[in-house]
């Protein structure tokens, strides 16, 4: 079978032919679900072979702040932005949101849905997944950054704490409550809103670099830096680890990533790496350094086409036995604890 060229990456990094499909990769590259229909198969929906008791995460979003596809490059007369076109269609795995997990996390009250960032495309992200997936209540949310891609949508929290249940938990750290403070002043403070007016109603809770349990999940927090002098935090729970912000990852934050069955990472673009992310030449590098089972990219913008980066990451894994690919909006994973 002929795959399409990856020219967004020069060489090294992308050879212009992949060997085999993603589609055809092996199975335990699949082994993160089955294909079965939960929601419709054009959204996205899978069911999660084996204990569904056990957990699983929902990837509500997988992109940068901005979103794919853009609009300006949809808007461009005089230039054709394939991956934008390609996401403006339904369903395109390329259309991407403001990076977001849910986990669903069972225990003896029930299914506890503890949501990790809520970014300014939040709506969007809870009114595609949420009716889809059957999410009714948010259990918690923890914040990883105070940057607006991760706290820009606590506003919409007002439609869960007016019509759902009476408050959500927000596990965040003290600098970036404080941040929050000036940002989301009015529900830090909710004195100064006027009598009448219903906003979401939050329980802020100060989480520092050490360990804490939510509905009696433990979370491990793995502290990185998200640009220079800014801190931002990734988390481990269960068997994963989860680090959607990154620009360098400390020494002494590597022990805590031993032995991850499946890290979650960020990769923004093809080529290279910001001053605030990885790009996917150096996720790579870092994939190699933790040797996790298993990894899936998160936080890719417009220049990251879904299906061709996928058929490069194959032939990582029949070159060197390297399982990775990329996420996209709806997928589902499972979570052992």
């Amino acid at each position: 079978m002929v795959v399409a060229s990856i020219r967004l990456l020069p060489s090294p990094f992308l050879p212009r032919r992949s060997p085999f499909s993603w589609r055809s990769r092996p199975s335990s590259f699949l082994a993160f679900s089955s294909i079965h229909s939960t929601a419709s198969k054009e959204d996205g929906g899978v069911e999660l072979g084996g204990d569904q008791r056990q957990g699983e995460v929902i990837f509500l979003g997988t992109g940068t702040s901005e979103g794919v596809p853009r609009v300006s490059c949809l808007t461009d007369p005089l230039k054709k932005c394939k991956v934008c076109s390609k996401a403006a269609q339904p369903y395109d795995k390329n259309k991407r949101l403001n990076t977001s997990i849910l986990i669903r996390h069972p225990n003896s009250s029930g299914t506890q849905n503890i949501l990790i960032d809520a970014g300014k495309f939040f709506y969007h992200s809870a009114l595609r997944w949420f009716p889809a997936y059957g999410i009714r209540t948010i259990d918690a949310v923890i914040i990883t950054h105070s940057h607006a891609d991760a706290i820009g949508g606590l506003d919409d929290l007002r439609d869960w704490t007016n019509n759902v249940q009476l408050h959500i938990p927000i596990h965040v750290t003290k600098r970036d409550f404080e941040v929050m403070t000036k940002t989301h002043y009015y529900l830090v403070d909710t004195s100064v809103i006027i009598p009448g007016a219903k906003v979401s109603d939050l329980q802020f809770k100060i989480i520092s670099e050490e360990p804490f349990f939510v509905h009696g999940l433990k979370f491990t927090p793995l502290p990185v830096w998200h640009g220079q002098n800014y801190r931002s935090l990734g988390f481990r729970f269960g068997n994963i680890c989860y680090i959607s912000d990154v620009s360098e990852i400390p020494e002494e934050t590597y022990p805590l990533l031993k032995d991850c069955e499946v890290l979650i990472m960020d990769a923004l673009r093809p080529d290279c790496s910001s001053s605030t992310h990885f790009g996917l030449p150096r996720a790579l590098e870092e994939v190699r350094k933790i040797q996790p089972k298993r990894t899936l990219f998160t936080g890719m913008m417009h220049l990251m086409d879904h299906e061709e980066v996928n058929n490069y990451l194959a032939s990582l894994l029949e070159s060197e036995g390297l399982d990775a690919q990329l996420s996209y909006d709806g997928l589902r994973i499972p979570l052992r604890l």
